[in-house]
């Protein structure tokens, strides 16, 4: 089974808290840039098993079928330092046929300072052919459910984002 919540009940946005790895940093005590990738990537796959009870396992054994990342757009606002713990944000802003974007953000433990925003890109594949294949209707269901509503993704510039994400923090305090 792909899913085990119920698709009425499933929450649009995931949240993580998690500390910083002595190991993940540069000399200049800040998280590298590439780790951000790996603290955003299993902070995800965490999110969706314990909120949607969905497993990639399954998606892969199942339908035959797994997303592959086509694109990256990162920007990175303040640096994470070794030892902080931080919040890792995450939701999917826009889906089609075979296509899905997920954006992440990381901010301070108190989620008043944005550190970093990632939008990922990723089409939906046959581990078959390695083709682009169409969504299955529970996954479409699935992301129909979970994707943030009113956002004119097509319409959508990074930095504009950015900056209501920030707007967005500003306000919960």
């Amino acid at each position: 089974m792909l899913f085990t919540a119920d698709l009425a009940n499933m929450p649009i946005e995931a949240e993580s808290r998690v500390i910083i790895r002595f190991q993940d940093c540069d000399p200049l005590m800040h998280l590298n840039n590439s780790k951000y990738f790996e603290y955003f990537f299993n902070a995800r796959e965490d999110q969706v098993s314990k909120l949607y009870g969905f497993s990639y396992e399954a998606m892969f054994r199942e339908l035959r079928t797994s997303w592959v990342v086509y694109q990256h757009q990162i920007a990175y606002v303040r640096p994470a330092l070794i030892s902080e713990w931080v919040r890792i944000t995450s939701r999917v802003i826009y889906f089609n046929e075979d296509t899905m974007v997920t954006e992440y953000f990381m901010t301070n433990d108190h989620r008043t300072q944005l550190k970093t925003v990632l939008w990922t890109t990723s089409k939906h594949i046959s581990i078959t052919d390695g083709k682009r294949t169409p969504h299955p209707k529970e996954v479409m269901d699935y992301l129909e459910a979970t994707c943030v509503p009113g956002l004119d993704f097509p319409s959508l510039e990074f930095n504009s984002r950015i900056h209501a994400i920030k707007q967005s923090l500003a306000t919960e305090v």
